[in-house]
């Protein structure tokens, strides 16, 4: 017999999430009133809140700056490392969670060793590497750098996904005249959707919000991503924070809106990702 939680216990736990969410959402908070200031309030510590609200700023980042066009960049960079990431992630997943073959663990041992090293690190020998196979400069480069990174943490992901699944139920498919590859499609990625869906989120924002890579990569402004794009508005002598912060809350738009569409199979996704095998 489960005891019932006392009501003091229930406004403490009430309490302590209010205050959470306030902890959280304050930076937020911070940038949207920021975003709807003028250069004359910008820096008042008399008060908070603007005595002129310019929500006119929100109009003025588009013609200020491309950043429409950076916006497209993004989500042209983070939908197409997203999706190579998954289609090259799914079969290796699939083969180290339903085959056996030499040199399995050495190459499970690669993947996980392959997510210490950064960016940061191998920068100089991208860099080289990208101007010898005439990709920098590129959103291609930037798709497939961003996908070579993330590549690991899918194919771990979505290994777990699929050992969670039964053999089973392959096994049936199989009985019933489908191959190795027919039975993947069309009875393990319906059942693997969660995972599926929970690498897919978490790629996505990996490479929504790369930065270091882009900045050393892409010259021409019109190419960039809104990582980049954005500094635009940081000048030599002042910051346009105003500009900086409206910005910043469109960017943060697009991964917001992919978070609410799919949120419902993200808890399923990380406990099917968490199998042990």
């Amino acid at each position: 017999m489960t005891s019932r939680r006392k009501p003091w216990q229930t406004a403490l736990l009430y309490a302590f999430v209010v205050v959470l969410c306030v902890v959280i959402l304050y930076p937020y908070f911070v940038m949207f009133i920021t975003a709807l200031k003028d250069k004359k309030e910008m820096y008042a510590i008399d008060h908070i809140l603007p005595e002129v609200w310019r929500w006119s700023n929100f109009a003025e980042i588009w013609s200020a700056a491309p950043v429409f066009k950076y916006l497209i960049n993004s989500l042209t960079v983070a939908g197409g490392a997203t999706l190579l990431a998954i289609v090259c992630g799914i079969p290796a997943a699939y083969a180290l969670a339903r085959m056996r073959f030499k040199g399995k663990g050495i190459f499970m041992g690669a993947v996980i060793m392959s997510q210490m090293f950064s960016p940061v690190v191998l920068l100089v020998g991208i860099y080289r590497m990208m101007v010898n196979i005439h990709l920098n400069n590129t959103i291609l480069g930037l798709i497939l750098l961003n996908a070579a990174f993330n590549q690991a943490f899918a194919i771990w992901l979505l290994r777990g996904t699929f050992v969670g699944i039964s053999p089973e139920m392959e096994q049936a498919a199989k009985i019933d005249g489908c191959g190795t590859v027919k039975a993947l499609i069309k009875v393990l990625l319906p059942m693997a959707a969660p995972g599926i869906i929970t690498t897919l989120i978490f790629v996505f924002i990996n490479a929504w919000n790369e930065y270091t890579i882009a900045l050393t990569l892409i010259s021409t402004d019109i190419l960039k991503p809104m990582t980049v794009g954005i500094n635009v508005f940081y000048g030599f002598n002042f910051i346009q924070w105003q500009y900086l912060f409206a910005t910043s809350l469109f960017a943060t738009l697009p991964v917001v809106a992919l978070f609410l569409m799919i949120e419902k199979h993200l808890v399923a996704g990380l406990t099917s990702g968490g199998v042990k095998g």
